[in-house]
């Protein structure tokens, strides 16, 4: 069996020139810190982060929509991760209202049918989670259940980073929990090398691996480094009934303007269970105010550290963005585990 430090040995090996990777997930950047895979790999390798945090990519707009609710006397079912992220009035965790800590869509269902009062499920997440809610939303649930709808779909914020150029990217780790439900078919559509890997330290160095072969080889194509897991086609079943309930639309992500195509609505068949509609909530565009760098770390054009609040001002304890209060966020990953510049 091949060893981290025999695929580490290769790259150093293999990189004979710099080379930039994004990975689009927050279970990679945490395996990534928790391992110390950076201070290993080879000086001219650098692996930057993009919006694979679905908590830290929630506008702000989203966030104000979901404290509007609390005001209008709902009970709010909502990850342990939304918590904290600050919204123009406060956030959940301080807003005093009928906050409650869920596992997933079906726990909110359960208090639903418990009360009489209106329940609002914060629904985010990529497409790893908007299936399980699809399922939720077929099975009808109770018709003081809705969800505000916050899911976002990857490949269109892809597609914008690329276009941009900010990052200088020469390739893609690609989400693997994504992947697994999505397959990685629809991203064969980029002209650049990706890699699907997997979360243990030896899955992203093969990963990097792959990846620096195919910018030596001057190719590219979609490579899959965990098989085990991910498919080509993905979970099929699992698409179909996250596309029977949801349909794509136009949203803004947090760092980034509105993206085409990038979100998911309920389609008109189940509009009942959509409380933007529900409830006549509008998304408003809030404009960046403080020195947070969420904004750029989640665009792949900086680090954590390179933020002046970063472990003064903004600590998991206080946070001031996103970014430091998800267990996926760039910036509570970096404060965890001390990662520092080289």
């Amino acid at each position: 069996m091949t060893t981290g430090n025999e695929i580490a040995e290769t790259l150093f090996k293999l990189v004979d020139r710099d080379m930039t990777f994004m990975h689009i997930c927050g279970t990679h950047e945490a395996a990534i810190a928790r391992s110390g895979l950076r201070s290993i790999i080879p000086n001219r390798l650098k692996i930057v982060m993009g919006p694979g945090c679905p908590v830290c990519i929630t506008p702000q707009g989203e966030i104000d929509a979901a404290l509007d609710l609390v005001e209008k006397d709902c009970i709010i079912a909502t990850y342990g991760d939304l918590l904290r992220v600050p919204g123009t009035k406060g956030s959940l965790e301080s807003c005093g209202g009928d906050v409650r800590v869920v596992q997933g869509v079906f726990k909110a269902v359960e208090i639903a049918k418990k009360t009489d009062k209106e329940v609002v499920f914060i629904s985010v997440g990529f497409e790893t989670t908007a299936p399980t809610v699809a399922a939720t939303i077929l099975t009808n649930p109770p018709k003081n259940f809705s969800i505000l709808c916050c899911h976002r779909i990857v490949p269109p914020a892809m597609k914008w980073l690329l276009a941009q150029g900010e990052a200088k990217l020469d390739g893609f780790m690609l989400p693997g929990h994504v992947c697994t439900v999505m397959g990685y078919d629809e991203y064969e559509q980029f002209p650049v090398p990706q890699v699907v890997a997997g979360f243990e330290a030896e899955d992203i160095l093969l990963g990097l691996v792959m990846l620096v072969e195919q910018v030596r080889e001057g190719s590219h194509r979609v490579d899959n480094a965990y098989p085990r897991a991910v498919s080509r086609e993905g979970n099929v079943k699992a698409k179909k009934i996250m596309y029977d309930v949801f349909e794509p639309c136009d949203v803004e992500w947090r760092g980034f303007p509105v993206i085409p195509a990038s979100g998911l609505r309920l389609k008109e068949e189940f509009v009942q269970y959509d409380a933007q509609k529900k409830f006549g909530l509008i998304y408003k565009k809030v404009s960046k105010h403080s020195a947070c760098s969420c904004d750029k770390i989640l665009r792949g054009i900086a680090e954590p550290t390179d933020c002046k609040l970063f472990g003064k001002v903004c600590t998991p304890r206080t946070p001031v963005g996103p970014c430091m209060v998800s267990h996926e966020g760039a910036c509570k990953i970096w404060h965890l585990y001390q990662v520092r510049n080289k």
